[in-house]
């Protein structure tokens, strides 16, 4: 019987990529739609607190091991950013090609060499609501920002993440590649090692 574990999330990319690199650890991972939990205010200062408060969140409400991760690109030209906000970088429920915009917008003018970032994920584990030492791993990738979106695979900044190792953006790398390379599929990987010994 595979145990169930509600993923803090509902972004279809996301999901899929927690399926592929869990789907031998005898865990099946649920989005937190399928049991009706709303989303929670991320309103941490980091990548670490607002995985903890979304996983909290859904683990209270449904009264399962829950899992979430945070992830975000930090570009260096912009101080950072959009870091934390990457997903709301333009506004609040912005889409992905209305962040990406702005990105290149504040970009603009910026040498290739000063065009660094990089993606972090956090991912945390709560066995329970009440857990006190959540599994937490994470994964950084490096790479530099485009002047123009590239490739049709995956979501997010993917379009405009130059992977230096590949020579191409993080959308024109297949999804088995890009488990291999990403943030999040060091992430998960690193955490697929400790839940099998969980």
């Amino acid at each position: 019987m595979k145990q169930t574990i509600v993923l803090a999330s509902n972004n279809p990319g996301k999901l899929r990529e927690f399926a592929e690199i869990l789907a031998d650890c005898d865990r099946e991972v649920v989005p937190q739609g399928q049991f009706a939990v709303p989303e929670v205010a991320e309103t941490g200062l980091s990548f670490v607190e607002n995985a903890l408060i979304k996983a909290r969140h859904a683990a209270v409400l449904t009264g399962l091991p829950a899992l979430s991760d945070d992830s975000g690109i930090e570009v260096d030209a912009l101080g950072g950013a959009p870091g934390i906000y990457s997903a709301r970088f333009a506004r609040v429920g912005a889409s992905d090609e209305e962040n990406n915009q702005l990105l290149l917008t504040q970009l603009q003018g910026i040498a290739e060499a000063q065009r660094t970032a990089r993606y972090h994920c956090v991912i945390v584990y709560l066995r329970h609501a009440q857990d006190a030492m959540p599994l937490i791993c994470q994964g950084t990738w490096e790479g530099r920002i485009l002047t123009a979106p590239v490739g049709e695979h995956g979501f997010g900044y993917d379009p405009l993440f130059y992977v230096p190792t590949h020579h191409c953006s993080s959308a024109q790398l297949s999804p088995q590649v890009k488990n291999e390379l990403s943030h999040r599929g060091q992430a998960l990987r690193a955490l697929k090692t400790l839940l099998l010994h969980h």
